[in-house]
């Protein structure tokens, strides 16, 4: 088997998969080993006849253009469980962040414009007691919704279905269904954690940003065009919502400019998935992908196309 990368990923990793050709040019490829910062398009391809699987590194398969891997009959693979609890301890530390201005008071320490120690100066916001709206409770949203519970706060959700029983049963937590309107009334800190669509682009646009409370934040881990940038950089600006928290943009790589500036939002250069044991268990769920299409174990894939 002859596989091909588009990014160097961890040696360690790939251990399993080691016998094989690694690394091999895409055109003598059988097997292409994508991630989620390099598109895969349709020249690429079409320019390997022997293209027969892209095991994408990552849960996001929006790089890859799945009508042309259609057409060619290849399948394609995604790596959803790694990504769960390092995606949701971002969201959670990015919350507890923005609302205890931990990024701005240090910043303003390290560059000498802090407000001089004091009772009443320095103030922020407790998450204790808060509501928690979560816009897209899959297995992201529900492991920082069982973070958030155990720091006192509480939880309502919107997907475009409510939870099954049983599956709110598993949660061992109380989460509340409720419309994206409501949700966004109601919430103190609202998080994206839906995966990207075209039906959801803007989901978050100027009318949902006035919906929310002026004192509530905005966190999104998800993707960047669930929120119409411009209408978020107005809302700031005018007092609409109280700050915002974001690992992922409209534009990414490029990150509007108005965001740079504000204190009350915290920015992170896409890192949700992005740790060490993270990264090695995303290497080990492409490798089990690959070796049950090898094996012909269906059941076994992540499947995507």
């Amino acid at each position: 088997m002859h596989i091909a990368f588009t990014t160097l990923l961890p040696e360690e990793g790939f251990r399993r998969i080691a016998s094989h050709e690694l690394y091999t040019p895409l055109e003598q490829a059988d097997v292409l080993v994508s991630t989620f910062d390099k598109p895969v398009t349709r020249e690429m391809i079409m320019s390997a006849p022997k293209l027969q699987l892209v095991a994408n590194f990552g849960v996001g398969f929006n790089n890859i253009d799945l009508e042309a891997c259609r057409e060619r009959g290849i399948r394609v693979t995604n790596t959803p469980n790694p990504v769960i609890e390092p995606t949701a301890e971002l969201a959670f530390a990015l919350m507890h962040d923005v609302a205890r201005r931990t990024a701005e008071f240090d910043r303003k320490l390290r560059e000498g414009k802090a407000e001089p120690f004091g009772v009443m100066n320095n103030l922020s916001h407790s998450l204790y007691g808060k509501t928690l709206g979560i816009i897209g409770m899959g297995r992201i949203g529900q492991a920082l919704a069982r973070r958030a519970v155990a720091s006192g706060m509480r939880v309502v959700y919107h997907n475009r279905r409510p939870l099954g029983d049983e599956a709110i049963r598993r949660l061992g937590y109380e989460a509340r269904y409720v419309s994206k309107e409501e949700l966004l009334q109601i919430a103190d800190f609202v998080s994206l954690n839906l995966p990207y669509t075209p039906e959801v682009k803007h989901i978050i646009d100027g009318k949902a940003l006035r919906m929310m409370k002026p004192t509530a934040y905005l966190i999104n881990t998800a993707r960047g065009a669930h929120v119409d940038e411009q209408a978020l950089v107005k809302a700031l600006k005018e007092g609409e919502i109280a700050g915002a928290a974001m690992d992922v943009y409209e534009h990414e790589p490029q990150i509007t400019p108005e965001l740079l500036e504000m204190d009350n939002v915290v920015l992170s250069p896409h890192t949700g998935t992005g740790t060490w044991e993270g990264r090695i268990a995303m290497c080990e769920n492409v490798c089990d992908n690959i070796l049950a299409w090898q094996n012909n174990e269906i059941d076994k894939l992540n499947i995507v196309l």
